[in-house]
């Protein structure tokens, strides 16, 4: 396994982690050029210079979508009496398998407050709220703690850096919805409302919370704007190995080695993840399929762990780079129990809106329970291979359904005769319908 040394030039997010993982306060991050991303922002730049630095530079979004961050800024209207405006953090991180936003808010959450300080002054916007998952309980002492830090320095509140402008931040805890993540559902949340998905237009940039220009960012995306203003476009373009610029947090989770996740430049391949830096399976244990990003991304194979990770090379492929937090299953994993446990969250955390995800993907489970038993029907699978489609983009409210539906097409696609097993029950290796080691599915994936 590759031993790690990061450097402000090459690990902007994670340069400044300490060793025995305590979160770095106010003190620490100003002696480790903090703040000095917000200090160039505020007194040097305007408003639509920041916005095209970050813009130039190539900053996606990293909650999963990778649409341009510089753009979706630009989308707030220009009309100076529309004063006021919000900022909204989504930290709302329920994907199953992944925990890269919980990294920095609980070790580095100064760089986060700093990343919202920027964006803020960019979009003009005089209060930010962060849209916390509930069950990070110390991620929420400690951004309230740095809040408090940087509103005593004079980093928030009134006339910040004497430029004027003014920004009041606040944690604001959900109630453990996976749906949160949709950015109007966490707005409807934030409003004391039942957290489903709004319709649009109107988008959140003309009419979002409490009917004022909103811009919702993911955590890791916010935290590199500070680097971005404090060293330059043409810094953070090369620092990547691919045409999406930056660096990303992945890692690799599953029954390996060595499972975390860590600072990588785009470009860098799953294999590499996987071997240099995750120390490949545990032993006894051969690799069988991975989803790049999250519960909600398709699965891929062992073909596919050359690819660059990066946005463009893991779609051609046919699945998403999502969160870049991949999850390895092993030989002995089934894939009908694993997707079955896969739909069965994604049915508990439907909001109930639409009707193709309310009751699509509880029939989804149906089916997979029955071929889980070996008592499926002739039919069953072109049953929800018709499901996925029908569930497929365009065809619901919000994008809940869609990506519900990945694992279960993808696992399908590679590994159809698992499926056919619970039909027919010609399989001697009876685990590939139910799997022989049901404690495997009560890990955490």
């Amino acid at each position: 396994m590759k031993d790690i040394i990061r450097t402000p030039e090459t690990h902007p997010l994670t340069w400044r982690l300490r060793d025995d993982k305590q979160p770095v306060w106010l003190d620490e991050y100003r002696s480790k050029n903090g703040y000095e991303g917000a200090r160039k922002a505020l007194t040097g730049l305007s408003a639509d210079e920041i916005v095209n630095q970050v813009k130039d530079a190539g900053l996606k979004g990293r909650g999963g979508a990778g649409f341009s961050t510089g753009l979706k800024w630009s989308l707030m209207p220009k009309d100076e009496s529309m004063n006021i405006r919000y900022l909204l953090c989504n930290a709302d991180e329920m994907e199953p398998g992944t925990y890269k936003d919980r990294l920095l808010m609980e070790q580095l959450p100064h760089l986060l407050v700093e990343g919202m300080l920027i964006s803020a002054f960019a979009l003009k916007a005089y209060r930010g709220y962060i849209f916390l998952r509930g069950e990070y309980i110390e991620a929420a002492v400690h951004l309230r703690r740095a809040i408090a830090e940087a509103t005593e320095a004079g980093l928030l509140g009134k006339n910040i850096m004497g430029t004027g402008f003014d920004f009041e931040l606040f944690v604001h805890t959900g109630a453990g919805r996976y749906i949160c993540g949709e950015e109007t559902a966490l707005i409807n949340s934030l409003e004391g409302r039942r957290a489903n998905p709004r319709s649009k237009p109107p988008f959140p940039a003309t009419s979002g919370a409490w009917g004022k220009p909103t811009c919702v960012n993911n955590v890791e995306t916010l935290c590199n704007v500070p680097a971005i203003l404090a060293n330059g476009v043409e810094w953070y373009q090369n620092i990547s190995k691919s045409k999406d610029a930056g660096t990303k947090l992945m890692g690799f989770s599953g029954r390996v080695k060595n499972p975390g996740l860590w600072e990588l430049p785009f470009g860098t391949t799953a294999r590499e993840i996987l071997e240099d830096y995750a120390g490949g399976m545990r032993d006894g244990l051969k690799f069988k399929a991975w989803q790049p990003g999250g519960a909600g991304t398709d699965f891929l194979t062992e073909a596919h762990l050359d690819l660059p990770m990066e946005f463009e090379s893991i779609g051609k492929a046919g699945s998403r780079l999502g969160t870049a937090l991949a999850m390895a299953v092993d030989h002995e994993i089934g894939m009908v129990s694993l997707v079955r446990n896969l739909e069965e969250f994604f049915a508990r955390e439907s909001c109930g809106w639409c009707t193709p995800c309310r009751d699509g993907l509880p029939w989804s489970v149906k089916i997979l329970r029955a071929l889980e038993r070996g008592e499926g029907q002739p039919g069953d699978i072109e049953t929800l291979e018709q499901l996925c489609r029908f569930l497929g983009p365009g065809k619901t409210f919000c994008a809940h359904a869609p990506g519900a539906v990945e694992p279960l097409q993808s696992a399908i696609k590679y590994f159809r005769e698992e499926f056919e097993a619970g039909i027919r029950q010609t399989f001697s290796n009876t685990h590939l319908i139910s799997g022989i080691q049901p404690n495997l599915l009560k890990e955490r994936w």
